[in-house]
């Protein structure tokens, strides 16, 4: 029987009930190693995937990529913290015995320089769960990260600056090439790592092509931690261990793919990827004391207040998009946009008008059930849209599987509601007006137009295949 999260013809899930689609499957934990220290930690959950979150559904998730998986959780987190915290013990104990080879040694051990990236669709679960302000909350996340002994936290809303602006150019640029004989739009967004991995993956042609170049926040992050902080803190790329907060379990499979363009193949640009559910557990696990602190910025300063980019449970990709090519295109400007509901609040639209005649319609399709239409009414060639924001998750990014869950693993609405009702009050922020994004443009990318900003911010899409390793998952 086919269930809704399958497009094959047979599906080897069974048939849907509630508490199938919120079963999990664990993978592979790694043994531990001997004499590891637990720390106070000791009822972490180990990584799982949800079934409710795969698009695509047999063999997507290989062998190897299983194992990665499970190692990119709070242990593994706490594994790297205590390496330090021993390393600094070594340190210590060479400085006041005199022996200053056994100090050196110690520092160019296995001692690694933690930095913590947080997605901006994280903080407003932090703030409605502590009853505090977006900016209020992410100093109590910084204050409790570096209390462990984390070195660096950062806003991640600057490699999501990037990824619009390079959306936006994009855009404008297919509308330019559209063609009967070489379509460019629509153009489907690619921030999201589990629409993408389903696009590649199953979809392929002819939907991969309208898949936007721009790499997503969560890579270009791991390239700006991984290559533009760690030189300007005269580090090799390999000493920095860079986690991401996240919202969702989509962005662990989307670390073992990412890369960083500058860096030798194969380099990543993210370590590890924790839930801002698993932050949360240790938060209220630890009993540590905390003193609050402003989040660190990749130039050196702090930063005191956290500004969203519009747009109502993701980046704002769709908002910021519409009113650049409005702008560019047609000369108008848009403030505030309109949506309409079509057949759910997930599957929304926005046009822009002028004379009775329609010059741009884009739509917002959130949840497995509206990309299904998407990619039916493209595949049929009856697609009215020039611009669609794709993202797996019913509700859009705040409601993640990684926070906004009740401890059965169904979405608590009543904090989802709180959620969205802080982020929507917080002070908002377009890319064009970022500062430090131009100045990284000048000296990291060599400009905006050059080709290392081409080859850093940009990647190419795959194609179908299984993995030639894949395991046959059966649900």
């Amino acid at each position: 029987m086919k269930c809704e999260h399958c497009t094959r013809k047979e599906c080897s899930k069974k048939t849907k009930t509630d508490d199938q689609e919120n079963a999990s499957v664990e993978v592979p934990s790694p043994a531990p190693e001997s004499g590891e220290e637990k720390g106070e930690f000791h009822k972490l959950a180990d990584a799982k995937i949800f079934l409710s979150d795969c698009l695509a559904c047999d063999s997507c998730v290989s062998a190897e990529e299983g194992v990665q998986v499970a190692q990119q959780n709070a242990k593994d987190f706490l594994r790297v913290l205590n390496l330090n915290k021993v390393q600094q013990r070594g340190r210590r104990r060479g400085r006041r015995r005199g022996r200053q080879a056994e100090a050196k040694k110690c520092d160019a051990s296995e001692h690694r320089v933690l930095a913590v990236s947080v997605c901006p669709q994280s903080l407003p679960y932090f703030a409605a769960k502590f009853s505090l302000s977006v900016t209020d909350a992410s100093r109590r996340l910084c204050g409790f990260l570096k209390s462990l002994g984390v070195h660096y936290v950062f806003d991640a809303t600057i490699a999501a600056d990037f990824s619009i602006l390079e959306s936006q150019k994009e855009f404008v640029r297919r509308f330019h090439q559209h063609s009967e004989e070489e379509p460019a739009l629509p153009m489907l967004t690619s921030a999201c790592p589990g629409w993408v991995r389903y696009a590649e993956r199953v979809l392929g042609h002819p939907v991969t092509p309208h898949l936007c170049t721009a790499r997503s926040p969560q890579q270009i992050m791991g390239s700006l931690v991984k290559d533009y902080f760690a030189r300007r803190q005269d580090l090799s790329a390999d000493r920095i261990f860079h986690v991401i907060v996240a919202p969702c379990y989509d962005r662990k499979l989307e670390a073992l793919q990412e890369d960083v363009p500058t860096a030798s193949p194969g380099f990543r640009g993210t370590d590890c990827v924790l839930t801002s559910g698993e932050i949360a557990q240790m938060m209220e696990q630890s009993d540590l004391s905390v003193r609050d602190a402003a989040l660190d910025t990749l130039f050196g300063d702090v930063r005191e207040e956290v500004r969203r980019h519009d747009g109502a449970s993701s980046d704002g990709c769709l908002a910021h998009i519409f009113r650049h090519a409005a702008k560019e295109l047609f000369d108008e400007d848009v403030g505030e946009l309109t949506y309409r509901a079509l057949r759910n609040r997930d599957f929304q639209e926005v046009t822009l008008e002028k004379s009775g005649k329609v010059l741009l319609r884009f739509a917002a399709a959130y949840g497995f059930r509206n990309i299904q239409n998407v990619v039916l009414k493209l595949k049929r060639g009856r697609f009215p849209y020039h611009f669609v924001e794709v993202l797996a998750c019913a509700g859009g990014c705040l409601n993640g599987r990684g926070q906004a869950q009740t401890e059965d693993g169904r979405a608590d609405r009543a904090l989802l509601q709180r959620m969205r009702g802080v982020h929507a009050a917080g002070p908002g922020r377009t890319p064009e007006t970022s500062a430090h994004v131009q100045d990284l443009y000048r000296e990291w990318l060599d400009g905006a137009d050059a080709p290392r900003a081409r080859g850093t911010l940009h990647t190419a899409h795959q194609g179908p295949g299984r993995p030639a390793d894949g395991r046959d998952i059966k649900w």
